[in-house]
């Protein structure tokens, strides 16, 4: 469904801050596959979904969909197939529009319709029906302003705005982190249902490793650009929170020291 082959990002090249943010990436998705993505703060994971969605470029490297190379192909261009939810509650939503004009423009998203907004009564009717999934009582607040809701229904919004168009992938940029414990159990419940029934591939970034190992089919542990642990099927399912720091440990050590030996190596 998904092939990153032998990515490499690299930012501020040619300059003092030169860093890599992915390197040899490599990674095959199959449909329908719920990854959740864990590693500490500058692992990549956050330019891994930007890899995806086409806001950043591979240096080097090739991203392919069901078969078709969009390594080139700009955001927009995409749009039509990957929604993504941010981890700010106030991104991907428009404060001063109502929640049934946020939803029609999601769904008009990467359709080519032209500017004009329009929402037909079956584009309401399908509106209120995902409205409904929420649980919030939302479906009954179509005029209402976005910039009225709490940071949960604005979340729970930007789901249904990801979702509503019919995507093939969701990225989710830890998008519960700013909501309290309640309602980011809520999100994530709901992010669960959203995903299973409509069918999606999903990728998760998440430092909760607890909800990293409970939600999902597969998880990723990331650290300096790579892809250091790739776990799913009864493994996952047997491994404990404490495991898995122990295993990411273990990656990091020996990370540290094949880079000790590259660069040992490449001062000869």
């Amino acid at each position: 469904m998904l092939c990153l082959d032998n990515i490499y990002k690299i930012f501020f090249r040619n300059t003092p801050d030169e860093r890599w943010a992915l390197r040899n990436l490599t990674l095959n998705v199959k449909t329908n596959e719920f990854i959740t993505i864990v590693g500490s703060n500058g692992a990549g994971k956050t330019t891994l979904l930007n890899i995806i969605s086409g806001t950043h470029f591979p240096d080097r490297g090739r991203v392919m969909i069901e078969d078709h190379d969009v390594t080139s192909l700009p955001a927009y261009r995409r749009a039509r197939f990957i929604g993504r939810v941010f981890q700010n509650t106030t991104q991907g939503t428009a404060a001063s529009l109502t929640i049934e004009e946020n939803l029609a423009i999601a769904y008009a998203k990467g359709r080519t319709r032209g500017l004009r907004l329009a929402i037909s009564e079956q584009l309401r009717k399908k509106i209120r029906e995902k409205l409904s999934e929420v649980g919030l009582g939302l479906e009954n607040r179509l005029r209402d302003r976005v910039g009225l809701l709490s940071g949960g229904q604005r979340q729970a919004l930007a789901l249904l705005m990801a979702t509503i168009g019919d995507p093939k992938i969701l990225l989710l940029d830890e998008h519960t982190a700013n909501l309290d414990p309640k309602t980011a159990e809520k999100i994530m419940n709901l992010t669960n249902v959203l995903i299973q029934n409509d069918h999606l591939t999903a990728f998760m970034i998440t430092h909760d490793l607890r909800e990293a190992l409970n939600f999902g089919t597969r998880t990723l542990l990331m650290d300096d650009g790579e892809i250091v642990l790739d776990i799913s099927g009864d493994e996952r399912k047997k491994m404990s929170i404490s495991e898995l720091l122990e295993r990411f440990s273990e990656c990091r050590h020996k990370q540290f020291s094949n880079d000790r030996v590259l660069l040992s190596t490449e001062t000869k």
